[in-house]
């Protein structure tokens, strides 16, 4: 009678576990139902203030975990198991090769190595698991939390700013690369208004604090100030395009793209003249603001200088120059005479008005390529993007390093920071629009999928915290700006 190896005797062994684990996994989901039909029992006989719709997604998602881990409890016996025997047949192994016996160190060497092996693979499965698991959940919180109201649409190219005005009336603004800016019906979504006055690209626009005047730059090299009066349309109610989300992270294929010109809003009234053109610049204005009071404005350009008019008379007050390259945007503090500005020289500079006699400036060094924007908090903090896919934080007392610095996947483009709240709205070039706290900590992504969001590159954020439609608005180069509703005390709550 023939007399069985032990490599054999332990490969059937082996396959022996793997049929009773494969029954194990069988008798695990024939069970299933019962354990789902009961927790849902338990579930409907609490008291709970969730709607039920969350409920149910919250229940299959529990059971999804807990399948999940089931599994990989059993997969982990079996893999200890073959861990087990493979060492035993090493050992035995080790006995009889050449009729010599293998030194302790060289069967250690051999049976860890193939540990090392089963023990990656173990936690690359759980790794997969885990991940799947999360990404489900982060994915349907993101959307309870961070809704897709409105859509905007009516530029024939990218628009590359967004706005929002201080004052009553509440209106969006927009500026795009098809040489006009237009105003917007929040809660509608029509074109109330639209500038043409520049011959080229409007790069920025900016609302004064207490006047219906609007400020944009352009790549004609200028900047106008124009007056605008406006009358709100009827709100109609709002759709939930929340519904149509589908799977994320869907990529659009060429034939879905807007590649046609898209018809504008010709009953919208449209200004042509400004009441104000400041001229000074010798290359692309990029970027102008309002200081407080709304007396003086700053404009940023690829002539890397960035100049402070006066408004009333339109003289150029002061010419800041130091930057190494071209200038990409400025900001100047809502309470304070500050202005910063950045640039493709890897730096951004704050520059001091606070006294009339003393105009200092300060450099902040630390992104490794162009800083796309920096923005001031409410308080003594300074925020900065940067195509080297980080936003930094900074304290305004101390310079040498960040406070904080957040790492994406992405170049980080025009960013903005909610006044009370103090979240970060991060828009990327992957058409991600990502919300991060001052700490760094990631809270949320906005939904993306094939039918909503930003199908390219996303430009600018600004919010709007005391808008109780949409308090965050995003646009993109895919000649659409878009309003969010952020439930912000969720959004926390769940940080």
């Amino acid at each position: 009678m023939p007399i069985e190896s032990g490599n054999s005797a332990a490969a059937r062994q082996v396959k022996q576990k793997r049929k009773s684990h494969t029954l194990s996994i069988r008798r695990t989901n024939s069970s299933e139902q019962e354990r789902v039909a009961s927790q849902r029992e338990m579930l409907e006989g609490q008291d709970s203030k969730l709607p039920p719709s969350i409920r149910q997604t919250l229940l299959e998602l529990f059971g999804q975990i807990e399948r999940e881990f089931e599994n990989l409890y059993i997969e982990n016996l079996e893999l200890r198991r073959e861990i087990e025997t493979l060492n035993d047949r090493l050992t035995a192994e080790g006995q009889t090769v050449d009729g010599g016996d293998l030194s302790k160190g060289q069967l250690k060497a051999k049976a860890s190595h193939s540990t090392s092996q089963l023990s990656q693979k173990l936690k690359t499965t759980y790794k997969a698991s885990t991940s799947k698991i999360v990404s489900s959940f982060k994915t349907t919180t993101s959307r309870a939390v961070c809704q897709l109201v409105k859509e905007y649409i009516g530029h024939r190219d990218g628009i590359w700013d967004v706005s929002v005005t201080r004052l009553q009336p509440v209106v969006l603004g927009t500026a795009s690369a098809d040489h006009s800016a237009m105003l917007w019906s929040i809660e509608t979504g029509k074109c109330l208004l639209k500038y043409v006055g520049h011959a080229g690209s409007v790069n920025s626009i900016k609302f004064h604090p207490s006047e219906q005047v609007a400020l944009t730059a352009s790549g004609d090299q200028t900047a106008h100030i124009w007056r605008y009066i406006v009358q709100l349309p009827t709100p109609q109610p709002v759709t939930d395009t929340n519904q149509m989300s589908g799977e994320e992270e869907v990529d659009f294929s060429d034939k879905d793209e807007a590649d046609g010109d898209v018809e504008g809003p010709n009953e919208s009234p449209t200004i042509r003249i400004p009441s104000t053109t400041l001229k000074s610049h010798q290359g692309v204005v990029i970027a102008a603001d309002w200081l407080v009071g709304g007396k003086q404005v700053v404009t940023a350009s690829w002539d890397r200088t960035a100049n402070l008019y006066d408004v009333e008379t339109s003289e150029l007050v002061h010419s800041l120059t130091g930057h190494d390259q071209e200038l990409t945007h400025c900001c100047t503090h809502p309470t304070q005479r500050l202005v910063v500005t950045s640039s493709r020289d890897t730096t951004f500079r704050l520059w001091d008005f606070r006294d009339p006699s003393i105009h200092s400036v300060n450099v902040f060094q630390g992104h490794t390529d162009t800083v796309t924007s920096a923005v001031f908090t409410v308080g003594d903090n300074v925020v900065s993007g940067s195509d080297d896919r980080t936003v930094k934080v900074w304290d305004l007392k101390n310079m040498r390093s960040p406070i904080a610095t957040i790492r994406t996947d992405s170049a980080v483009n025009r960013i903005s920071v909610s006044v009370n709240q103090r979240i970060i709205a991060l828009p990327h070039d992957n058409r991600q629009v990502r919300l991060f706290d001052m700490s760094g900590v990631r809270l949320a992504r906005l939904p993306r999928s094939n039918r909503q969001g930003h199908r390219r590159m996303v430009c600018c954020t600004a919010w709007s915290e005391d808008n109780p439609i949409c308090n965050l608005f995003s646009c993109g180069f895919d000649r659409q700006a878009i309003g969010w509703n952020i439930n912000i005390p969720a959004l926390l709550q769940e940080k």
